[in-house]
């Protein structure tokens, strides 16, 4: 126990004043209490109202990202739609051509790289990454082995090279019309099945070989089809020019790829000056699209298959 002295004003003088333990650790803890309420109280107050260069800075990337993330979801499962497709459309292409199937991907695989689980922690982001860039490491060594397949296909003396060049020159997009399939018949209005594809063109303009061939057939008719020309370029494949005004060769004459066999005309059953082009493979209508993209750029080859899909009506 410790002993004070306080001065006393009212009496003038000098008492004794006792101080127990017990009080003065009360107000050891009181005091101690208050400046540790204090201390937190203005940390809070700074932290709410006070933020340092590296907090603002991460939330704008934060604020960012939030922003920029949920678009760049739809677009990956856009472009995983997209691809999807075209590797069914692939696969049909060098079936048809390179009588061979398109590169399998593995299917366990995803072809997804910007998005991941919401169960993916974001520590484990760049491990996920990884694994993706290991995952377009394979496909590219895929694509390259199928490459050298094709390579070593065409080297062979017994390959035929399809009909790849356009009929007409310098053609665009805006040309295609209806390609095979169930069509509208411009003339009876119905659905009626349509074997080849429209290329719209003015009248008198030169059509040419879609390859090196033997004029197989040349046909002279008010009818149908009208005046028509019939390519045989050997390995199953013929090609079938109608519609046209004029014609310069005979049946079994040798052509060249890009020699000229005819005019865009309208004979026969025609709604207006147009080329009805048909490609076949061991007798069986193709879709002569497919035959068209090493004669134009991937955009103009995208917006003629478009085109040819969405084109509800023929032109014959």
């Amino acid at each position: 126990m410790r002993k004070l002295y306080v001065f006393d004003k009212n009496n003038f003088k000098f008492r004794k004043v006792t101080l127990s333990v017990r009080k003065v650790v009360l107000t050891f803890l009181k005091y101690f209490i208050a400046t540790a309420s204090l201390a937190v109280f203005f940390y809070f107050i700074f932290s709410f109202f006070f933020s340092t260069d590296t907090e603002r800075e991460l939330r704008r990337e934060n604020r960012m990202y939030s922003k920029l993330y949920p678009e760049m979801v739809k677009k990956e499962r856009l472009l995983n739609d997209v691809v999807s497709g075209l590797r069914v459309k692939d696969d049909k292409i060098y079936r048809d051509l390179f009588h061979t199937g398109a590169p399998v991907v593995d299917p366990i695989d995803s072809s997804d790289f910007i998005s991941y689980e919401d169960s993916v922690p974001d520590k484990d982001i760049v491990a996920y990454s990884e694994k993706k860039v290991a995952v377009l490491e394979r496909k590219a060594e895929t694509v390259n082995e199928n490459f050298l397949k094709i390579f070593s296909e065409t080297k062979k003396k017994s390959y035929i090279l399809p009909p790849l060049s356009l009929p007409l020159k310098n053609i665009t997009y805006a040309q295609t019309g209806a390609s095979i399939g169930q069509k509208i018949n411009p003339f009876y209005k119905v659905m009626a099945q349509h074997n080849g594809i429209d290329l719209i063109a003015q009248q008198g303009e030169p059509v040419f070989a879609a390859g090196d061939g033997i004029v197989s057939s040349v046909i002279h008719s008010a009818k149908g089809l009208g005046n028509e020309v019939e390519i045989n370029h050997g390995g199953g494949y013929v090609t079938r020019y109608a519609h046209l005004q004029n014609i310069d060769v005979v049946k079994g004459r040798t052509v060249k790829k890009g020699a000229e066999i005819g005019e865009v005309g309208m004979s026969g059953k025609s709604f207006a000056p147009h080329l009805h082009y048909e490609v076949l493979k061991d007798g069986k209508y193709r879709d002569p699209v497919d035959y068209f993209f090493a004669s134009v750029t991937p955009d103009e080859y995208a917006n003629m298959m478009y085109m040819s899909v969405s084109t509800g009506q023929s032109m014959d």
